[in-house]
């Protein structure tokens, strides 16, 4: 299922088949479209399409391009129109001084006086931004602390990127990501991470490759998520949950789903989420500030038992490998490991595990043994260069954590045919000592991007 976060059916260019544009868009797997309101006369329209396509909601606000049109009359019809069932946000709003169709000085008036009925009403913003960087920052910092939005069809640079996200904004990503020419904002799309991407067309405009040169549309949304999973190294089903559940969160369209998943899929491999416990408290762990990993819902009610997990799994060769690896870690429950393991090996499917290397430590033994021959790689965390380093960063439960994180990585070479280790590239951590350290132990390093986890 995707979202269309930003278009605009109510203008001229869908009279003659609007009905059809719709159609096709449902046909296209795209549940839900949010009709952005621009004038007086587009918010009025947007309304009527929210009232008699299901599918369809509105966001009502007025364009930089028509800010000189918001006069008293006007502000107060916005407000009446924002308490609609439908509305779910105020926009598109902003600045734009490539054409400055309306004074500078008139659009940061109507810009500021939009996000005030935004703070009223509890409604995130859709910030249309172009050549006015600073002053949109600027405003955002000063007039909208709380309200939550998006910078649509991004064309900014990473610096304006990261402000943005700093203030728990959104980016959203349109039609020239397909371009071959947007070096730029194909990087932006590669260092956004998953909370917080958006997808939109912003039809009638910026048709994507290989529609350019036609009316752009909600059912082309698909061309712009497949490349953003081409860029991103994940599957088009990755980027239709991630940026789906982010929509939902935003503009609180749909159900998100509250029950935490226990097998979850992400590319081509299979991940089992065993339990949120877990013996370190690393401060870049994502479980601490969110309960999603790709648009998956991790945060357990209850801990999965044996049998669940292998109904949940299915046939095993149907993925790459099935991998222990949820928001805890899995070793806590080694039997469940083991006994899921053996299962999978039964049905020549392939088993990972990845963990913190607590497990002797958790069990008061040496557990690797024991997984000799049902498991067939297992990743460890390395996450620091020496034992001050790893206090400082992993705050484990454990005293002598890191020494026994270094004696596990060695014991596991004699069990588990494929070994690596693991860091997080965090400010804290010295990746060179960490790549010494990892020669050291004969065992291959990966490199994990801060705030980039599946």
């Amino acid at each position: 299922m995707l979202i269309d976060t930003h278009c605009h059916l109510d203008m001229d260019d869908f009279d003659p088949d609007r009905d059809e544009v719709i159609r096709q868009a449902k046909d296209a797997g795209v549940h839900h479209i949010i009709n952005i309101g621009s004038d007086r006369e587009g918010n009025i329209k947007g309304l009527k399409l929210s009232a008699q396509y299901p599918q369809v909601y509105s966001s009502v606000g007025i364009h930089p391009h028509n800010a000189d049109t918001l006069n008293e009359e006007l502000y107060k019809e916005l407000k009446m129109w924002a308490g609609e069932p439908k509305v779910v946000a105020i926009g598109e709003i902003g600045l734009d001084y490539h054409y400055l169709n309306s004074p500078k000085e008139v659009q940061i008036e109507a810009f500021r006086n939009q996000i005030a009925i935004a703070k009223d009403l509890a409604l995130p913003i859709i910030v249309h931004s172009r050549e006015a960087k600073e002053d949109t920052l600027r405003i955002l910092k000063e007039d909208a602390e709380g309200v939550k939005g998006v910078l649509h069809c991004f064309s900014g640079g990473p610096d304006m990127a990261k402000k943005a996200m700093d203030m728990g904004f959104y980016i959203s990503i349109a039609g020239p990501v397909t371009f071959e020419n947007a070096k730029n904002l194909r990087e932006i799309v590669k260092l956004t991470p998953d909370e917080f991407l958006l997808i939109e067309t912003d039809a009638p405009y910026l048709s994507p490759v290989p529609m350019r040169g036609k009316r752009n549309e909600p059912s082309f949304l698909r061309y712009i998520a497949e490349t953003i999973a081409s860029l991103r190294g994940v599957s088009l089903s990755d980027i239709e949950r991630i940026t789906t559940l982010n929509a939902m969160r935003l503009f609180k369209i749909g159900e998100i789903p509250e029950k935490g998943e226990i097998a979850y899929q992400i590319r081509d491999s299979l991940y089992l989420n065993i339990t949120n416990r877990c013996t370190n408290r690393c401060g870049f762990c994502i479980r601490f500030h969110t309960s999603y990993v790709k648009g998956h819902n991790l945060r357990l009610e209850r801990e999965p038992s044996v049998e669940e997990l292998i109904n949940a799994i299915g046939e095993p060769k149907a993925y790459k490998e099935v991998v222990f690896c949820g928001l805890g870690e899995p070793l806590l429950r080694l039997e469940v490991v083991k006994d899921v393991s053996r299962w999978i090996k039964e049905r020549e499917g392939a088993v990972r595990i990845n963990t913190n290397g607590h497990g002797n430590l958790i069990h008061g033994r040496n557990i690797l043994p024991e997984l000799q021959g049902i498991v067939d790689s297992i990743s460890v965390s390395l996450d620091a260069e020496d034992e001050i380093k790893y206090e400082e960063v992993c705050k484990p439960l454990f005293k002598d954590a890191f020494q026994a994180v270094i004696s596990f990585i060695k014991e596991a070479k004699k069990y588990i045919p494929h070994v690596k280790t693991t860091v997080v590239g965090v400010q804290e951590v010295n990746i060179n000592k960490c790549k010494a350290l990892a020669d050291e132990l004969a065992v291959e390093l990966r490199i994990r991007e801060f705030n980039v986890v599946g």
